[in-house]
């Protein structure tokens, strides 16, 4: 395995995951997530796990990205704090 590889792939796993925690915007928080769910499937995949890769590529950055936009427009943009 290109072990190097994976291990800056779950570095920047990491940061996305702060940085989604982070921000004040709801729009900025579901585009971090997108992002963190697309490294997830790319390490995935590096690991071998294809068929999970392709399913967390299409679920989790796809359509969660698009349920969590449509609800964010819904509500408040910005947090109270």
């Amino acid at each position: 395995m290109i072990w190097w590889l994976e291990l800056s792939l779950f570095g920047l796993l990491v940061v996305a995951a702060l940085i989604a925690l982070s921000v004040r915007d709801m729009i900025a928080a579901v585009a971090t997530l997108s992002v963190y769910s697309f490294l997830a499937a790319t390490l995935l995949a590096l690991m071998g796990a294809v068929d999970v890769a392709l399913t967390e590529a299409a679920l989790g950055a796809g359509v969660t990205g698009v349920l969590l936009v449509g609800a964010v427009s819904v509500v408040d943009r910005r947090t109270p704090d």
